[in-house]
């Protein structure tokens, strides 16, 4: 009686069943909010960033001059997306109460706003470079600490010297010097790494000087 050939070392029972896949890192969740006081009026954004666990890793909040509630939520928006950029994180998950911007980036709604047009296109460019990215819809009760961050960031701009935007016409302005400003180049966009307080609208000239990396 001819001998059955002997299984290959190592093909026991489960031998030929596919290594087990591993499971993708889980994304981080950034919660975004913009607000304006007028609309238009004074304006901020606030982002509440979260690992995979839940917890909290970063909050970001800024006053972005006179800007409408819409255009606050792209700012958001572009700062949940950078910060997410520059820390390395490849799967995000983005939630607001802005129905208009939620739809908008999932391409359910036109961008009609000439004010909102550059910043979807930044915005949806950045968004590209993730491998993995969603944006969500929700309450505003679930988005509660990046509306408060908003709101934080107006009270301090309000409570502080500096006049409101509408107090003074950019004709009015005195000439600005020319002044050097470090810039990083991120997915097809330059951004300033400091503030710059300028009239919205404002055109100025750049000149690009590449700084080699330590």
């Amino acid at each position: 009686m001819p001998r059955r050939p002997q299984a290959p070392r190592g093909k026991g029972l489960f031998g030929d069943a596919a290594p087990e896949a591993k499971s993708a890192p889980a994304a981080y969740r950034a919660n975004i909010d913009g607000g304006s006081r007028g609309n238009p009026g004074p304006a901020a954004y606030g982002v509440v960033i979260s690992n995979g666990r839940g917890e909290i890793v970063a909050k970001l909040k800024k006053y972005i001059g006179r800007m409408t509630n819409n255009v606050a939520e792209y700012y958001g928006l572009i700062a949940a997306l950078d910060y997410a950029q520059t820390h390395g994180i490849r799967a995000l998950r983005v939630e607001s109460d802005s129905e208009l911007l939620v739809k908008q980036m999932r391409g359910q709604y036109k961008v009609k706003s000439d004010d909102l047009r550059p910043l979807f296109e930044r915005a949806k460019k950045m968004s590209q470079g993730f491998d993995s990215f969603r944006i969500d819809h929700v309450y505003r009760e679930q988005n509660r600490e990046a509306d408060a961050l908003a709101n934080l960031a107006l009270d301090e701009a309000e409570g502080g010297a500096s006049p409101p935007a509408s107090a003074a016409k950019p004709e009015s302005r005195t000439r600005l010097e020319p002044r050097k400003l470090h810039a990083r180049f991120q997915s097809g966009v330059l951004y300033p790494l400091e503030d710059v307080d300028l009239p919205n609208g404002t055109v100025v000239e750049i000149s690009i000087h590449i700084i080699p990396k330590a």
